[in-house]
């Protein structure tokens, strides 16, 4: 996994714990060299917004959005008024209604941009199970789980 030609796109989840300094967050950084890659990773538009009102509805400080801005800035924002993006959101969506999944939108924004750009979904939530596999590759981290540093 810490191949370093493997296209990553970043689950809000992930930044969050980057930014909070977690034992997965340091093992991100440390182990899978999340801010060294020579592809940057990706992140959806809609994980920035997810940020922004996180960090306000949080209260953080201007030491803790200036890091933020300063990961954000690391990553390559994938916009979502885009056709192929539009394309598989509308897909997706449509077969987990027809399929009783019910995933919140901001996570539906975020698949599609991980499918229209063909990469590998990194996220520290169970919300892309469902569409493992049958939409997408997505790695899961499990934020309870144990990272030795190294």
């Amino acid at each position: 996994m810490t191949t370093a030609d493997a296209t990553w796109l970043l689950d809000t989840s992930v930044l969050v714990n980057v930014l909070r300094d977690t034992p997965l967050g340091r093992h991100l950084v440390e182990q899978q060299q999340l801010r060294a890659r020579i592809v940057a990773p990706l992140l959806s538009v809609v994980s920035v917004g997810e940020l922004l009102s996180l960090g306000r509805q949080l209260g953080w400080g201007e030491t803790k959005l200036a890091r933020m801005q300063e990961l954000v800035s690391e990553l390559v924002i994938i916009d979502i008024n885009n056709d192929v993006v539009l394309n598989s959101y509308a897909e997706i969506d449509a077969w987990c209604r027809q399929n009783g999944f019910r995933p919140g939108k901001n996570d539906l924004w975020i698949a599609a941009s991980a499918v229209a750009a063909n990469a590998t979904l990194l996220t520290a939530d169970k919300d892309f199970d469902p569409l493992h596999e049958r939409f997408l590759e997505r790695v899961f981290f499990d934020p309870d789980g144990e990272y030795p540093t190294a």
